[in-house]
C-alpha cells in the first residue's frame, strides 16, 4: 500500500453487485477450499435482499483512489438459525463477509470498515451484532475480541469448529 493512499469506505449499491459478489465468492473459495465453490450460500444468492434492501442490512466496501475494490464487510438480519444460542429479542444483525486484500491487511482497513458498519448499525437502531468465525482463520478471533465482541459459545457447526460471538452495541460517547 502506498503511504497515505486515500481509501474510501462507502455503501454497496445495486450497481456495485456485479463486482462485489464475485470478489466475495473468490475470498470464500480461498478461505474455505473444502467447500463446493459451485454452491452459493443463501446470503449471497439473495445478496441485494439481505444486504442492500433489508431495513437492517448493509454492505460496505473499501476502495482506493483509482476505484479498486480492496475490502468489504456486511450485516444482514439475523435469522436465529442456531437454536443452541441463547439470544433474546434485541434487534440483532449478523456481521458477515469481512475480507481485505492481503496487501492491505494490517493497515487499519478492516477496522475502518467495521467502525463504519457499527455507525450504520447505530443509525438503524440495532442493539446487537452477532457473528461467527472459525479458529483456523488466522487472527480473526483475536481481531473480533479487540473490537469488543464476547464469545458466546464454541462448538462444531457441520465440520467446522465455530466461535459464536456478540457485541451489545454501546451508546455513542
Amino acid at each position: 500500500m502506498k503511504n497515505n493512499e486515500e481509501i474510501k469506505i462507502s455503501r454497496v449499491e445495486d450497481f456495485h453487485v456485479f463486482e462485489v459478489l464475485p470478489y466475495v465468492m473468490e475470498f470464500r473459495r480461498q478461505l474455505y477450499p473444502l467447500l463446493d465453490p459451485l454452491i452459493v450460500p443463501k446470503d449471497l444468492v439473495n445478496f441485494e435482499q439481505n444486504y442492500i434492501h433489508a431495513p437492517t442490512g448493509a454492505f460496505l466496501q473499501a476502495r482506493t483512489a483509482d476505484n479498486t475494490l480492496i475490502g468489504v464487510i456486511g450485516m444482514m438480519p439475523f435469522d436465529y438459525r442456531f437454536p443452541h444460542l441463547d439470544m433474546d429479542e434485541k434487534t440483532t444483525v449478523e456481521v458477515a463477509r469481512l475480507f481485505v486484500n492481503p496487501e492491505y491487511r494490517r493497515t487499519g482497513i478492516a477496522t475502518r470498515l467495521f467502525q463504519e458498519l457499527l455507525k450504520t448499525a447505530r443509525q438503524k437502531n440495532i442493539k446487537r451484532l452477532y457473528l461467527h468465525t472459525h479458529p483456523f482463520l488466522q487472527g480473526a478471533y483475536d481481531y473480533w475480541l479487540k473490537q469488543e465482541f464476547k464469545l458466546l459459545k464454541s462448538c462444531y457447526e457441520g465440520t467446522y469448529p465455530t466461535l459464536h460471538m456478540e457485541l451489545i452495541i454501546p451508546a455513542e460517547q
